[in-house]
């Protein structure tokens, strides 16, 4: 069984000071809203509602966050999935865009236990300039990042490998990056995305 199919609730956090002290290492799962960044938790974690999508993009304003059990030592947290809330819906008023960036900046840049960065990315899209924003901001921290070319099904494949290459170039400023098309339908991608998750949480643990 995967480490990451342990996953259950741990908290729900409006801001970065309800969050838990900073301990167990952490993966952080970030993208524009209608990313499939909620579809994307649930089929790496095989459950069908661990995370929630809202009907109405933008309105995730929490920051949720996924406890890994220590197959060892159950009571204790092995490490955590952390879903931040999506950027970049146009309907959401200004100074909620503020109070989010804040808080996604203020988690990507300080929080000690972030091991690594899960970016989805709409494939059929490409890197959208907000996405180009988060990047830059990433890159001088030397955080790891997993980019996720989400809904990769909906490309033929040689589509698929151009999406790829093009991601590559344009992120090339974050030094440690691996992009991987994706599907949570499709389970396209779902092997590669779950070692590398895995690894960012404990390297000794074998699925």
């Amino acid at each position: 069984m995967s480490l990451l199919h342990r996953a259950s609730f741990f908290i729900s956090a409006a801001r970065l000071d309800q969050l838990p002290p900073a301990g167990a290492p952490e993966v952080a799962f970030v993208g524009r809203s209608n990313a499939g960044k909620s579809s994307a938790i649930n089929v790496l974690c095989n459950q069908r509602r661990l995370a929630f999508s809202s009907k109405t993009p933008g309105r995730t304003r929490l920051i949720n966050m996924f406890g890994l059990p220590d197959p060892l030592n159950p009571e204790e947290p092995l490490g955590f999935l952390v879903d931040l809330p999506g950027y970049g819906y146009a309907s959401v008023a200004h100074r909620e865009k503020e109070k989010w960036a804040d808080i996604l900046g203020g988690y990507l840049r300080d929080r000690p236990s972030l091991a690594g960065i899960v970016l989805l990315i709409d494939i059929r899209r490409g890197v959208t300039e907000l996405d180009r924003r988060l990047a830059d901001f990433i890159a001088p921290t030397g955080r790891p990042v997993l980019a996720l070319l989400t809904k990769a099904d909906k490309l033929p494949y040689g589509q698929r490998v151009r999406a790829v290459f093009d991601v590559r170039k344009q992120l090339a400023d974050i030094g440690a990056l691996n992009t991987v098309p994706f599907s949570a339908t499709e389970r396209i991608g779902l092997d590669d995305a779950t070692a590398q998750i895995e690894n960012w949480i404990s390297p000794k643990v074998v699925p």
